[in-house]
Order: C-alpha cells, then structure tokens, then sequence
C-alpha cells in the first residue's frame, strides 16, 4: 500500500486541516475515563480520530493541526508514535495544539475558540484554505471534492452534511436548504428538529466539516471573540451568523464518501454513545464490511500500518 501522490491535489495542497480533537465523551463512560473520546481504540488497533487523519492524508492535505484539551496524554502519544512523519522539508507539517491559555488565561471555551486561539499558528503556514474537522466520527471521505465545491460555488463557508433520523438529530446542527443546497437555516442541537420536506422522519445534518477561506475564517474568528455572550463555537455562533449574513453551503457526503465492500453505500457514524460504539466494531465483522479499514486506494492508517509504509 503506499499513500496518494500529494501533487495531484492542487487545492489540498493549499489546505490546512485543522482537527478538533478535545472532547470528552462522557456518554462513552468508561472508555474514556482516562483518554479523550477521539483516542478510544476502534476495530482493534485504530483509534478514533485515524479516520479524520487519513481521510486528510488520502485527500492530498499535507498541513494538519490537532487541537487537544481533555485527558489529552494519551491522544497526544498517539500523534507524535504516529503520525510524525509529515516532514517540513517537503513543505508538510503536523502540529499538536494543547490548550495553552493563550488568550484571557482560558482554556478553549468552544470550538470556534480552539481555531482562534491558534491563528498565528496558522497564519505562519499561510494556508489559502482552511479545512476544520470533528476528530471523533468514523468514515471515509475526499476532502478535495468539498474544497472544490467551496470554491466553484463561491461559498463563504461550506458544511459537510448527512441525513440522520430525525429521531438522533437533537445532538447535532440541524439546517434547511433551497433546491441549490444553499442553507437558509441552522439550529445546534435543537430540541425539536425539522425533518425534510419529502422525508419528514429525516434531518440534514452537520458532520462538524467546515471549510473556509482562510482570510474570511481569520475575520469572523476575531469579529466572534469581540462579541459579548457570545458561546465562541462553530455551531451556535459562527454558522448562524455567517447563514444570516453571507453564503453558507451545504455540502451533501454522499459526493464525496470514499465506497468500499459490496454495496455502494455510504457509511458515517457518530460513535458517541456506548450502544453506537458497540454497533460500529460489530459492523466490521461482517463477511464484507460496508467499512473496510483495508481497502487499498483509501487505507485507514493505524500506527502500526504507518510504520510499514513509512519505513
């Protein structure tokens, strides 16, 4: 197996991904009791947040930030055993951005707040894109089909987006879009959510996946943190806002999910329960997994597959 050709992904190349890795998991109870939820183990010998990495790696990004904050020891070791091969010199870079109190003395309050607490980090890498990650979901997918919907539709920001039952729906960004899949509305975690017109039991869904240019990104990072009351997330704040004030796309998975096994179907889980967790290692043992962790043009790299290949 050997990874992509980086060249061959012109506006990868000019991406930063930028991985939110610092949350809890509580609901995962004792799994994360002394890890945060992206390090949990998943199908034997990956951890949760591999997917996002590969996922960026396959997708030809070769400038990634990880930002840490909760039981983040053991996440931590698993990056630099890991996925310390990207190399300056080939104009690549991996950073591991622990909450360091650089602003006001405070942790990262929100998620908006992680990315803004690192600007300089960022802007020393001079990415024109700016790609941000959830580090805690299970899936394959091509970065670059998004980047390249972003910049043909001339979007302010564009969110990756997947139906979900309407019944889980009240844990994530909920939106409605016009026929051109411009959002018109979102709603954080709302108590009721709104299905879609023509499969009223079914919401469109954020994935966490943002992508911004970068210099828009730096302007409502800083415009949010001026803002009094302001929650400092991508969610509740600086979505909505840019929904109300600019163009906000969505962008629909099933573009870009990376198709493996027998059934072409598209395969995205939220492993934040116990109950998901269990239900996701189990559809791995199915005689052809609808996820394969060992499919070649799109591998999903664990450390010990990266030691063989980096070798």
């Amino acid at each position: 197996m050997v990874l992509k050709d980086a060249r061959t992904h012109g506006l990868a190349r000019q991406t930063m991904a930028f991985v939110l890795a610092g949350g809890r998991g509580s609901r995962l109870m004792e799994l994360t009791e002394r890890r945060a939820k992206p390090a949990v183990y998943f199908g034997g010998k990956s951890r949760i947040v591999d997917f996002t990495l590969s996922n960026a790696l396959n997708s030809g990004i070769r400038r990634i930030g990880v930002a840490t904050q909760f039981m983040a020891h053991s996440l931590i070791r698993h990056l630099h055993r890991g996925w310390g091969f990207l190399r300056p010199e080939r104009n690549e870079s991996f950073d591991v951005l622990p909450a360091s109190q650089r602003t006001e003395g405070a942790w990262y309050v929100g998620t908006a707040d992680a990315v803004y607490q690192n600007l300089e980090i960022i802007d020393g890498y001079r990415p024109e894109y700016v790609i941000v990650l959830a580090g805690d979901h299970v899936y394959k997918m091509d970065y670059e089909i998004m980047l390249q919907q972003h910049v043909a539709e001339g979007a302010d920001v564009t969110v990756g987006v997947v139906d979900v039952p309407r019944a889980d729906a009240t844990g994530f960004g909920v939106m409605e879009v016009d026929d051109q899949d411009r959002i018109v509305s979102f709603v954080e975690k709302p108590a009721n959510p709104k299905g879609l017109p023509d499969k009223p039991d079914v919401c469109l869904a954020s994935m966490g996946i943002y992508v911004f240019k970068t210099s828009f990104l730096f302007e409502q990072l800083r415009r949010d943190a001026a803002t009094k009351g302001s929650n400092r997330d991508f969610g509740k704040d600086i979505i909505p806002y840019i929904v109300k004030n600019g163009k906000a796309m969505a962008h629909r998975f099933v573009r870009s999910c990376v198709r493996s096994g027998a059934e072409p179907q598209i395969y995205w889980r939220d492993i934040g329960t116990l109950d998901a967790y269990w239900e996701a290692n189990i559809d791995l043992c199915d005689v052809v997994p609808s996820l394969d962790l060992y499919h070649r043009e799109w591998p999903v790299a664990s450390r010990s597959w990266l030691e063989l290949v980096v070798a």
